[in-house]
């Protein structure tokens, strides 16, 4: 019999008396996927974040050691990106707590062709010898859970970028399935698992293939870094930050990740799950059908 807390505080089983693995970022988009995934193994997780008991926040490192301590392993996804200022300084601090800790494994989810989360990334390695990184792509999922959900309830998604550059979107599933490899397996400190889906599609091809899987008109406008800031802000996002990814967001589709990888297959040992494929069984799933 599995015992549930509260999602934002803590994951446990009731016949597990093991030490937990820290989800620092679990209100995010894998944190609950790999949580859930752990716990179906009878592995106890442990959210923290502003908002649960001890508190996290990467902007005070008084409250990581708090979120740390007691734990065995821990997944690290940063906000709002490992390319913002300052992410890698923050990143070696808490790789190297949790080394001080005992805290035998860290994930820490890196993105694709970004040279501060390269940084990041350094500077993790170099604090802790037990440091996986998840390097990825773009999330097939920022179409239903992220920044880009409403493309297909409203006909349109935008971005700083040409509509011809293809990008190989992964499956937020096939990250989280190695991300608990790495979490509960040795043979991963010091790797980096770079994990694309299978093939790459430009927006333009993503448009289309929304359109036709959910029955709906879906189209890809290209906008400039400042028309993408204004709409963001407009949408509740803080002028920096917005600006930042306006800027991230035109840098990384310049083409540098067009290539796909066998990462995936590779930690795995099957093939990653293809953007079409996702999106096919999402509107079977009926996640657009209710949307207006």
């Amino acid at each position: 019999m599995t015992t549930t807390q509260d999602p934002q505080t803590s994951r446990t089983t009731a016949d597990s008396t093991s030490s937990p693995v820290v989800i620092i970022g679990g209100a995010g988009k894998t944190g609950g996927r790999v949580a859930d995934r752990l716990e179906a193994r009878g592995v106890p997780t442990r959210f923290a974040s502003r908002s649960t008991s001890p508190a996290f926040d990467w902007e005070d490192a008084t409250t990581w050691r708090g979120a740390l301590e007691g734990a065995r392993a821990a997944y690290l996804a940063y906000q709002p990106d490992l390319a913002a200022p300052g992410a890698a300084e923050r990143i070696g601090e808490i790789a190297a707590l949790a080394s001080t800790l005992g805290v035998e494994r860290l994930v820490l989810l890196s993105g694709r062709g970004e040279e501060g989360a390269i940084a990041s990334e350094r500077a993790a390695f170099a604090a802790h010898d037990g440091v996986t990184v998840c390097r990825v792509a773009w999330f097939a999922q920022n179409f239903t859970e992220g920044a880009l959900a409403g493309a297909v309830p409203s006909g349109v998604f935008v971005l700083p970028a040409p509509g011809d550059v293809p990008e190989p979107f992964v499956d937020l599933d096939d990250v989280a399935d190695v991300a608990v490899l790495a979490l509960t397996e040795d043979g991963h400190g010091g790797v980096v698992h770079e994990l694309t889906g299978p093939e790459s599609v430009t927006l333009d091809e993503v448009a289309l293939q929304l359109a036709e899987v959910s029955g709906r008109p879906v189209e890809y406008v290209q906008v400039t870094q400042d028309e993408f800031t204004q709409k963001a802000v407009d949408a509740g996002l803080d002028q920096p930050t917005a600006a930042f990814l306006a800027g991230l967001f035109s840098e990384i589709f310049d083409g540098r990740n067009v290539a796909t990888t066998t990462g995936v297959r590779d930690a795995l040992g099957r093939e990653p799950r293809a953007f079409g494929e996702w999106a096919k069984d999402a509107a079977a799933q009926g996640v657009w059908s209710t949307e207006t």
